[in-house]
């Protein structure tokens, strides 16, 4: 292996998860490096490059590194794999392998990247119609109606969150309680929240325009003292910044100094954002200092739906605010037991009548 190559392989070990799980013989395919193609003839980069945003590239990038790594045993990268030599028993037994270690969802996005790399391969002429159409005919990954893994904060890890936010002075503190803002007071997933720019937050009112799954634009609310938090961090940020536009949530140093710029090697200076990683690390820390036990950036959104139902808000409105396709996902979060359908049924009126 090339050290480019070699390097690449490192950093799917330390990146992306790379799936432990023993494939057929025949999936069991060679590194295949400087095959000659270039980038305009490369069926992955020519994938990568029709996406429509950097954030699309490079989440679809890692799913290929995943799925590289599973038919090679972690020797070769979305660059070194020969697509156009995956075959159906290749691209089945990829399938799973995934159902296998990721949730449906995840499952599903890695294989939306594998589609559209064959399909580029197609194009490109590197396999006829038949072989493509059968690498591809792949049924979803399902999972039932299985209550999504995770669990729920309690009130008090939420004030003991935000309790050790505020005891740190620097502008991390306040930053780390917006991100619970966002993802507990108004339910966003922790890419819509890194996603988010500074004119797409009203901080008078709390409104935010998030650009959720599939490029859909919904309205979501951070209210009361979740908006107060949003408006603490945004004077904060606008004194560091000079109220420069960009990301509303930005890295902050270790010496204390929000970062609005960065360098990328040989490159120019880029508008500085937090990643979704940087909030999962974020959050943990503030896990470790506040005593709570581990949780997930998704168990927030989790409880915020969950706390909305049972506070008796209409499944449809917790639907729309949550940024779901469907209201039948929506009701998977739903945590309230016989009791609440018992005190539903109770609200029925039945003649009553004498026998």
């Amino acid at each position: 292996m090339s050290a480019a190559a070699s390097s690449a392989a490192g950093g799917i070990g330390s990146a992306v998860a790379v799936l432990p799980v023993a494939l057929p013989p025949a999936a069991q395919l060679p590194t295949f490096e400087g095959w000659g193609a270039t980038p305009d003839r490369h069926p992955a980069l020519v994938y990568l490059t029709s996406l429509g945003s950097a954030a699309s590239r490079r989440t679809m990038r890692q799913a290929l590194d995943v799925i590289a790594a599973t038919l090679t045993g972690g020797r070769a990268t979305h660059v070194t794999l020969p697509w156009h030599l995956l075959r159906y028993q290749h691209t089945t037994a990829v399938r799973a392998a995934l159902a296998e270690r990721f949730p449906p969802a995840g499952a599903n996005h890695k294989l939306a990247a594998l589609r559209g790399v064959l399909k580029e391969a197609w194009r490109l002429g590197y396999v006829d119609a038949e072989t493509y159409h059968r690498a591809i005919d792949l049924a979803p990954v399902r999972g039932g109606d299985a209550v999504p893994a995770g669990r729920a904060l309690t009130p008090g890890e939420l004030r003991a969150l935000l309790e050790a936010c505020a005891a740190d002075p620097s502008p991390a503190g306040v930053r780390d309680a917006a991100i619970l803002a966002l993802l507990y007071g108004a339910g966003l997933r922790r890419a819509e929240a890194v996603r988010l720019d500074v004119d797409h937050v009203d901080l008078a009112t709390g409104a935010l325009t998030v650009h959720g799954k599939g490029r859909k634009r919904r309205r979501a609310y951070a209210r009361g003292a979740a908006a107060e938090v949003l408006r603490a961090w945004g004077a904060r940020r606008e004194a560091a910044t000079g109220g420069a536009p960009g990301r509303l949530l930005l890295p902050v140093s270790q010496t204390g100094q929000v970062v609005t710029t960065r360098q990328r090697p040989g490159g120019l200076p880029e508008p500085a954002a937090m990643t979704e990683y940087a909030v999962y690390l974020r959050l943990k820390k503030r896990a470790k200092e506040a005593g709570v036990r581990p949780f997930t950036p998704h168990d927030c959104r989790r409880t915020f739906i969950g706390d909305l139902l049972d506070a008796g808000a209409d499944i449809s409105t917790v639907q729309q605010l949550a940024g779901h396709a469907s209201v039948t996902t929506t009701a998977r979060y739903d945590r309230r037991g016989d009791r609440t359908k018992r005190d539903a049924a109770d609200l029925l009126h039945f003649p009553h009548v004498r026998f």
